[in-house]
């Protein structure tokens, strides 16, 4: 408690400890996050936010749950940031070009200002993968995107309107269902769970989980990965 901080959520000052989170530090204020608070471990994206040093200009983008309170920092959250999603059909849609033109032309009138890569919070190139989905490089697009936890910062910073996120999205289920080669035997294992073939492995994993989770990471990370 020796090393407090001045910060302000939602334009009021309060006193923090140096060391805490966005978040943590907003619980510390007695604030009760009820939403925009989701997995805490930066994966899901629910905690966007936006700050500002004082006696800076910068305006900076960032999760809650991973970035640190500084000493004069100005925090504004956006729980949910309107994205817009075009309604399709992926049973119908194919990945040629096309597609993007009809569904998010917008990508169209970016102007290469970059706000959108600055303000990631994942610092996933995004100018780049909305290059690619201009000119129908979904298998790159996919790749270049697939970090994204969908929070919205980039799409806050764009002037051209671009919904970068549903576009990254959109490029990855076309490059899942008809560009990425198939895993011949995915089906063969879908069918035999579904079959009751592995309750028993399932039954044990579950049990493990409740009573010694770090047995179950390293089962994860030791697994064997198809090449």
């Amino acid at each position: 408690m020796d090393n407090m901080l001045n910060v302000y959520l939602f334009g009021k000052k309060y006193e923090v400890p140096a060391g805490l989170t966005i978040m943590t530090a907003m619980e510390y204020a007695g604030y009760d996050l009820v939403r925009g608070c989701g997995c805490r471990n930066g994966f899901c994206g629910a905690c966007a936010t936006i700050y500002r040093i004082k006696g800076e200009t910068e305006l900076h983008g960032c999760l809650a749950c991973q970035t640190e309170v500084q000493e004069g920092m100005y925090v504004a959250t956006l729980p949910f940031f309107p994205l817009e999603k075009r309604t399709y059909n992926i049973e119908e849609i194919k990945p040629d070009q096309q597609i993007m033109m009809q569904l998010y032309p917008e990508i169209y009138s970016c102007i290469g200002c970059n706000a959108c890569t600055k303000a990631c919070t994942q610092e996933l190139n995004v100018m780049q993968y909305i290059a690619y989905a201009q000119r129908g490089e979904y298998e790159k697009c996919a790749e270049e995107s697939f970090d994204c936890v969908m929070c919205g910062v980039c799409s806050s910073r764009c002037p051209a309107g671009i919904s970068h996120p549903q576009v990254a999205m959109l490029a990855r289920r076309l490059n899942g269902k008809y560009i990425a080669p198939e895993c011949g035997h995915l089906s063969d294992r879908v069918k035999e769970v579904n079959e009751g073939i592995f309750d028993k492995q399932i039954e044990e994993l579950m049990t493990k989980a409740v009573d010694n989770i770090e047995e179950i990471k390293d089962m994860y990370n030791h697994r064997e990965i198809e090449k």
